[in-house]
């Protein structure tokens, strides 16, 4: 992961966490709660990667299991973005530049329904009941339909906020899964001219002998 897109997260991160705690964490609405933070690190994996996007979900879940009021097992919500951003890194479009908003909705539907089953699972295995008696499938429905009416409004701002800040001028590769260098050495060999060869030189001197 570049250092350049380590503060471009962290300030993310954090307004996510901020909006997630002090927003939609306090609204009484049936089901689930909003997960604005999933769809952070969503949109950050899209533009970022597998590898980044596991980094960014892992910090995000820390940070969400750390903040207060948070009544769960510590690393219980890491454990879950850092799947759901590794996951979702692995659909990144080239470039990071996503070309359709249904293929974005539908990285995000999947990634509600995957968190909730996952984070539920999670708090079974710990003992956490929770989940049955709200009822998995009412979770399930309704953290989909939460994340898909926010998807348009959040997704595409992240992802537009990573690529713009999160370039990192020392690095000549375009894509960080490739080697270093390897973008620009690329364009070179594509854009130089052709060197004079031995035909072009053999031309010039049969031109040469032929003037009077």
């Amino acid at each position: 992961m570049r250092l350049a897109r380590i503060p471009v997260s962290a300030i993310l991160i954090l307004l996510g966490l901020l909006l997630q705690v002090s927003v939609f964490g306090r609204l009484q609405l049936p089901g689930a709660t909003p997960d604005i933070l999933l769809l952070v690190v969503v949109g950050l994996a899209l533009v970022y990667g597998p590898t980044g996007g596991c980094l960014v979900g892992f910090a995000a879940g820390l940070l969400a299991d750390l903040a207060p009021p948070s009544d769960h097992a510590i690393g219980r919500y890491a454990l879950v973005l850092c799947l759901m951003g590794y996951a979702a890194g692995l659909l990144r479009p080239e470039h990071g530049r996503q070309r359709s908003v249904s293929s974005a909705l539908l990285v995000v539907a999947g990634a509600a329904i995957a968190s909730t089953l996952l984070y539920a699972m999670v708090g079974a295995l710990v003992g956490d009941t929770a989940a049955r008696h709200v009822g998995l499938g009412q979770l399930v429905v309704t953290a989909l339909l939460y994340d898909l009416l926010l998807a348009p409004f959040v997704v595409p701002a992240v992802m537009l906020i990573a690529r713009r800040f999160g370039k990192d001028p020392l690095s000549l590769a375009e894509d960080d899964e490739g080697g270093p260098g390897l973008g620009s050495l690329t364009r070179y060999r594509t854009t130089r001219e052709p060197t004079a060869g031995p035909a072009y030189r053999k031309k010039r001197l049969l031109g040469a002998g032929k003037r009077p």
